[in-house]
């Protein structure tokens, strides 16, 4: 007797009339509780854990011929870090063409397939290629946002920003193509990206992320955004930056910046959260730059 959970269904989304046409499972073992419905008709092992990743590879089983998961989605059924697991899996499918899952937003757009890049059935779904994929990032409503998702693309080398020279000339007035001249591979965090684009927003000159800073031949530290010309940083504190080692190797790397004659500004979630804190810090670094001689910059 076939055992209730046959080694040909487990860890991967499967469709629940194949798995019983093929024997593998009875109707009844395939609504016991040890499978999991993702979609209609398509089913994985229970005691996988869900999360956008997997419900991408569970809706490409069930895709139109044309249709390909989009923007975040696709990158994420990729291996990046975008999925948002409250989200709705962001399906595209060429104009005319019908599609409906609960649990999926579907989006009719025009869509070559020159665009599409085909999956294997179960394990990756058919996706759009990068240049569509950050082109469609790009073109969310909400730039910073927008610009963070990219930063991940281009530091995870998803693509280059060359990639999508071509799509900008096309467009240049288009606003993926503001997004894209904001996005900069070299930043290691979202936070810090978002902390970036809104000074930028704000006014300020562009810094530069991950700056590495030296003292003579030695490594004092590397900041998360600096204006080197005028020798002043800002670094972004996250949760980590409170738990005891950190926070000791911290204020050593500070003390070795200040001695390299940089001024170190510091910003905390709540001061990009609150109007009035990252107003407050804005001017801060609008004092720091001019006074490290970059007054006509800002």
């Amino acid at each position: 007797m076939r055992s209730p959970l046959p080694d040909e269904l487990l860890g991967r989304p499967f469709l629940g009339s194949q798995a019983v046409r093929t024997g593998l499972l009875t109707p009844g073992q395939l609504r016991g509780p040890a499978w999991r419905r993702l979609y209609r008709d398509v089913y994985v092992d229970a005691r996988v854990p869900v999360d956008h990743r997997l419900r991408g590879r569970a809706a490409g089983l069930v895709l139109p011929p044309g249709a390909a998961l989009g923007g975040r989605s696709a990158a994420c059924a990729e291996g990046l870090p975008l999925g948002d697991d409250r989200a709705a899996v962001l399906v595209l499918v060429p104009r005319g063409v019908r599609f409906s899952r609960r649990g999926c937003e579907v989006r009719q757009v025009f869509l070559p397939r020159t665009h599409v890049r085909e999956g294997v059935p179960g394990t990756l779904p058919p996706v759009t290629v990068p240049q569509r994929t950050a082109w469609d990032i790009a073109s969310e409503p909400d730039l910073v946002e927008a610009v963070a998702a990219l930063d991940v693309l281009f530091h995870h080398h998803y693509l280059q920003p060359r990639h999508l020279d071509a799509w900008i000339a096309a467009a240049p007035d288009a606003p993926a193509a503001k997004a894209l001249a904001l996005a900069d591979g070299r930043a290691e965090s979202r936070p810090e990206s978002r902390v970036r684009v809104r000074l930028i927003l704000a006014g300020l000159p562009q810094p530069v992320p991950q700056y590495e800073v030296w003292l003579g031949r030695t490594f004092a530290g590397r900041v998360d955004l600096a204006w080197p010309a005028a020798k002043v940083a800002l670094e972004y504190d996250g949760a980590h930056h409170a738990e005891y080692g950190q926070f000791t190797r911290d204020r050593a790397r500070l003390n070795r910046l200040v001695e390299a004659g940089w001024t170190v500004l510091h910003m905390t979630a709540r001061d990009l959260r609150e109007k009035i804190l990252f107003a407050q810090i804005v001017h801060q670094l609008r004092v720091a730059l001019a006074s490290g001689g970059m007054a006509d910059s800002i």
